[in-house]
């Protein structure tokens, strides 16, 4: 009989670096060097993208989680290409009216690839210097 337990490796190798993040009004789960579609941004192909509204970023065994967001993480996008998604059919009938309408829908979309994520460490606060100053004069 074969086991079924999966090795630790092969779970470490594709969850090294993901992260949350919110555009267009939904929420996507972001990893490195994979295409998304998300709705159409006004932006050319070939554009970099930058998105600001992190919720959770997991990079090997650290988790930073926003309240809302987190403060200066980034994911850095790259627009591919733009498309229209498959069509939708939208049937409308009121009964015993003789009323019905159908109609076709297409949502037109944007596809990126994500670059890369990271936080920004804060630079050490310069003001500290100015207090030493201070107190030697």
């Amino acid at each position: 009989m074969t086991s079924s337990k999966k090795t630790s490796e092969n779970v470490e190798t594709n969850n090294n670096l993901y992260a949350i993040a919110e555009t267009s009004g939904q929420q996507f789960w972001f990893e490195v060097d994979k295409y998304y579609d998300i709705d159409r941004l006004n932006a050319k192909e070939k554009d970099k993208i930058t998105l600001d509204k992190i919720l959770l970023i997991k990079d090997k065994d650290k988790v930073s989680i926003g309240q809302p967001y987190i403060k200066n993480a980034k994911i850095e996008l790259e627009v591919v290409s733009h498309k229209r998604d498959k069509k939708i059919i939208v049937y409308k009938m009121r009964p015993k009216k003789k009323t019905r309408r159908k109609m076709g829908h297409r949502q037109e979309l944007t596809r990126v690839m994500v670059k890369s994520i990271s936080i920004l460490k804060n630079a050490p606060k310069s003001s500290s210097k100015s207090e030493v100053e201070k107190k030697e004069s």
